[in-house]
């Protein structure tokens, strides 16, 4: 449980008008929509908007799938901030990226990881999120999975 920073003007646009104002946050519905289109394991999932913070609770069925919520909520356009209240039975403090201009999942992993060559365990870990490891962009936040 927790409150995570996301970069407000970055991330996928959604909702009525494609997202078209990056400062102006979704409806709390079309934040839904987008988690839940992911089919991640969260079940009750339910979503809050106040401004810029999104919160979100529901039961997870890991910690994996509980992070990989909070960062499809937070890589919105619009989204400055996600509270998270979503249960799981192993819990514990998310791991998280914030990618800057020239990064790369080589060198977030040498960074995070300490090797380099271990950029395709962020990439899964961050599935269906991203779809290609060379498709990153400024502002996203990346889930970093631990041992």
């Amino acid at each position: 449980m927790g409150l995570f920073d996301f970069v407000k003007a970055a991330g996928r646009a959604i909702g009525i008008g494609g997202g078209a104002a990056a400062s102006v946050a979704p409806a709390a519905a079309e934040v839904q929509q987008e988690v839940e289109s992911y089919d991640l394991g969260v079940e009750d999932l339910k979503v809050e908007v106040d401004g810029d913070t999104v919160k979100i609770a529901g039961k997870a069925s890991s910690q994996e799938a509980r992070e990989k919520a909070i960062i499809a909520a937070g890589n919105i356009a619009g989204v400055a901030k996600v509270e998270d209240a979503i249960e799981t039975a192993d819990g514990g403090d998310p791991v998280f990226h914030t990618v800057e201009k020239g990064d790369t999942l080589w060198a977030i992993s040498a960074k995070h990881m300490g090797n380099g060559a271990k950029y395709m365990e962020i990439f899964e870990a961050n599935k269906p999120m991203l779809s290609d490891p060379d498709k990153i962009y400024p502002g996203q936040v990346l889930r970093i999975p631990q041992a």
